[in-house]
């Protein structure tokens, strides 16, 4: 059995090139059946916001909204700092689907005794 995949990132819209690879990790982690959870921190939380992903990274790089549907498509997960969420007074009725408000401690325990692959963005 495939074990977990942790992608935390906490680059948001301002460094898509560094958005468009960790979701490429995440994908390709979530399609070779990995239960895979991105931790979105700092500007990154804006991610989990609906309507907030958009254009493209760079000359051949996929659109960033293709991506999202992808990782969505293969059941990955996010998990969004609520320290950060909150603090930018953001709206959490406007959560993409597989985002929740969750911190550290329900990231550890999503992951387990598992072992899990993490990347850091």
């Amino acid at each position: 059995m495939p074990s977990k995949a942790v992608i935390s990132l906490s680059t948001g819209l301002e460094d898509a090139e560094k958005v468009t690879v960790a979701f490429l990790v995440a994908i390709g982690a979530a399609e070779t059946g990995r239960e895979t959870l991105m931790f979105l921190s700092k500007e990154a939380v804006r991610l989990a916001l609906t309507g907030t992903v958009a254009g493209t990274a760079c000359d051949g790089c996929p659109p960033l909204t293709d991506l999202v549907k992808r990782y969505e498509a293969a059941g990955g997960r996010y998990f969004v700092c609520p320290l950060c969420f909150n603090a930018k007074q953001l709206d959490a009725a406007n959560l993409v689907a597989g985002a929740e408000l969750n911190g550290t401690v329900p990231m550890w325990q999503w992951i387990g005794d598992e072992p899990a692959t993490t990347f850091s963005y």
